[in-house]
């Protein structure tokens, strides 16, 4: 019974420390757009299904969803990146201000469009998607501008974290990251990483570094890639020789996650569950791991804590925001410690 009211304690109070985080996100904020409706026949002028449309929906996607999980997490959330001078953006922006997201550093370009991705749902499934979006670099000048805002942001609010959400839509280009990861490598701000292809390995020196599986096998040009123990320990081991980073954090779908630093590795199964759609829930691991990781410097437990909390997001439909009571639940029902 102590073993058990220790645990708890340690897990109330892990998740009491959340609220004195501060967390920097930069990357590719999304707006991404639900409609739902019913299917009940086949279109005369076409065969596709007709959807009579009965609600829509706005949610934040992309890093934008990242800083929604750290704010349901109860941490203090600024959001940096760049949008368009279009409606997409203003809904986004209003978003933010709505739920007490700082966003008043993002920049808005009218050389860019807001990336939004509309899907249409029928019955709880994905019927169509549409993207509208821009993903080429920013150009030089709203590079050199938005580096700077950056900068000036971290000065003065000082972030325990800063989180580089990639999706390759073109915010974080090769010198937006080699400029602020210095930055925070100078200033002994934390850094956590979701990678994409197009920069993977431009982000030396960080401290949590999280592909998937299948990002890790495309960037180190691997056909065939299991999630088996020996395997990821030698892709652990290679990532390290060119990016020099603390962590390797790789989320392994079904399987589970893995983690590794300069001194041990581990794979943590995934839990039970039934999965409605697993959309988002890479932005939860990424945001979880960098709070548990900022409050405890424990690989462990933080890949422990980030794995359960991909699960359980991945039993609702559409991206949403972890549930920080139902995580701390979890956490004190099935971490052992």
């Amino acid at each position: 019974m102590r073993i058990k009211e220790d645990k708890e304690h340690m897990f109330q109070n892990l998740f009491q420390k959340f609220s004195e985080q501060k967390i920097a996100v930069i990357g590719d904020v999304m707006l991404d757009t639900y409609w739902f409706g019913s299917t009940d026949r086949i279109s005369p002028e076409a065969p596709v299904p007709v959807v009579a449309v009965k609600k829509m929906e706005y949610r934040l996607g992309g890093a934008a969803n990242v800083a929604l999980n750290l704010l349901a997490l109860n941490a203090s959330v600024s959001i940096h990146s760049v949008v368009g001078n279009d409606t997409d953006a203003d809904t986004l922006l209003q978003m933010f201000t709505n739920i007490g997201i700082d966003a008043s550093h993002t920049l808005r370009s009218g050389n860019r469009l807001t990336t939004n991705k509309i899907r249409i749902v029928s019955r709880n499934q994905h019927l169509l998607r549409l993207d509208n979006e821009i993903q080429s670099d920013l150009d030089a000048e709203t590079e050199s501008v938005f580096i700077q805002a950056t900068i000036d942001a971290f000065n003065k609010n000082k972030p325990d974290v800063v989180i580089f959400e990639d999706y390759n839509k073109g915010v974080l280009t090769e010198n937006v990251i080699s400029r602020l990861m210095n930055y925070c490598n100078e200033n002994n701000i934390i850094t956590a990483v979701d990678p994409k292809r197009k920069n993977f390995f431009a982000y030396r020196h960080a401290g949590i570094f999280k592909p998937n599986l299948k990002e890790v096998a495309d960037a180190l040009g691997i056909l065939d890639i299991k999630p088996a123990f020996d395997g990821l320990t030698h892709i652990h081991q290679q990532l390290q020789k060119q990016l020099e980073h603390q962590v390797s954090l790789i989320t392994l779908s079904e399987h589970g996650v893995f983690v590794a630093d300069k001194n041990n590795s581990a794979i943590y199964p995934a839990h039970l569950r039934t999965i409605a759609d697993v959309s988002g829930a890479g932005d939860t691991v990424i945001a979880v791991a960098s709070l548990v990781y900022a409050c405890t410097l424990d690989k462990d437990l933080t890949a422990k804590i980030a794995n359960l909390a991909g699960g359980i997001v991945c039993e609702e439909v559409g991206t949403v925001a972890i549930n920080a009571g139902k995580l701390l639940a979890e956490c004190e029902n099935t971490i052992t410690i």
